[in-house]
């Protein structure tokens, strides 16, 4: 059994953590942390929990040794406790902003503050298995990419590994409430958040870094908040390279994606779900993918979607310590999603 911990385990992201490690058929959770609730037990705050778990909140100074550490801290935040949490585990898989771009100039642009820890940047692999399979079997500190971020790649990462876009990217993103966090301002009360269509982000979010770097392209970001708890949807909007038509575009995401168990190719003429659409992905760690093209003019949309505190978050992370473990990717996430819902 892998011996594991959740510090920072109060939150969305950590709640789907302890969910996703209890369930786990070769995981033995023995700790998780929280500041404020230490003492309190772990179905309290995450009442979906009851029965699987008798665990209460530690403080992370009572933080037994372990296998893996996940830590799903705040931005900024995280660079100062993650180095001090390194001696409790062989691995440590941080799901913060704070360690996803090896570039510190790039990081203090994007988060307003200057890395703490910059020396500390390139030991970490970024945790997205469908592209960094290979440095994970071996990697001891994983950073798991942002949700939006996630999305962004996995709809970009084939055709423009192959060639087949220009420089010209636009990525609109489309997120629900729970991406902005247990501790989010007034803005985000049902009062304030329900109907609303609220661009946050017209230019320059942070994730908008993280695309750019593992895609190769510079990409462009806008983020709006829509009424939903859970899902992320992303329009990325590009150019195709000349003499590239519809057909190369989905011989190419059929060839990188054809083996991968949690990314499925959305190719329907007909139906409400033709393309991806996230709510029939609640709760499962699938990435969505789909595609159109305009005819005669060079342009194309690609579409993703996921739910953003599974394969934009946690399971995403279960998924990068199953394959540094050796174990089927698909273990402990294969729930489907629900419809409906």
């Amino acid at each position: 059994m892998i011996r594991a911990a959740v510090v920072g385990g109060a939150g969305y992201i950590g709640g789907e953590l302890l969910r996703l490690l209890l369930c786990h058929p070769h995981v033995d959770l023995v700790a998780a942390t929280s500041r404020s609730l230490a003492g309190r037990r772990i179905d309290g705050v995450h009442p979906n929990l009851r029965g699987l778990t008798s665990l209460t909140f530690t403080r992370v100074g009572e933080l037994p040794e372990c296998d893996v550490v996940f830590t799903a801290l705040p931005h900024r935040e995280a660079m100062h406790t993650v180095p001090g949490l390194c001696a409790h585990a062989e691995v440590l898989i941080d799901l913060s902003g704070d360690f996803r771009l090896t570039d510190p100039e790039v990081y203090a642009a994007h988060y307003g503050v200057p890395h703490a820890r910059p020396e500390l940047l390139s030991g970490f692999v970024t945790g997205l298995p469908e592209l960094f399979r290979a440095e994970l079997r071996t990697a001891n500190r994983i950073s798991v990419p942002g949700c939006m971020a996630t999305a962004g790649i996995l709809a970009l990462h084939a055709p423009a590994s192959d060639g087949l876009l220009t420089d010209d990217v636009d990525v609109d993103a489309r997120t629900g409430s729970s991406g902005s966090g247990v501790m989010a301002g007034p803005e985000n009360t049902h009062a304030e958040r329900s109907g609303v269509l609220r661009l946050f982000a017209p230019t320059g979010h942070r994730h908008e870094a993280e695309l750019t770097q593992a895609v190769g392209l510079p990409a462009r970001m806008t983020a709006t908040a829509v009424e939903a708890v859970r899902g992320v949807q992303v329009l990325c909007r590009v150019r195709l390279a000349d003499g590239i038509d519809e057909a190369a575009l989905r011989s190419s995401l059929r060839r990188h994606y054809a083996d991968e168990p949690f990314v499925r190719l959305v190719a329907q003429r007909r139906g409400g779900y033709r393309y991806p659409e996230p709510k029939i992905l609640s709760g499962s760690n699938y990435c969505d993918v789909g595609w159109a093209v305009r005819p005669g003019t060079g342009s194309a949309l690609l579409v993703a979607a996921l739910d953003n505190l599974m394969k934009g978050g946690s399971g995403n992370a279960v998924q990068a310590m199953n394959v540094r473990f050796g174990l089927p990717e698909r273990t402990g996430l294969e729930f489907p999603g629900l419809h409906p819902v």
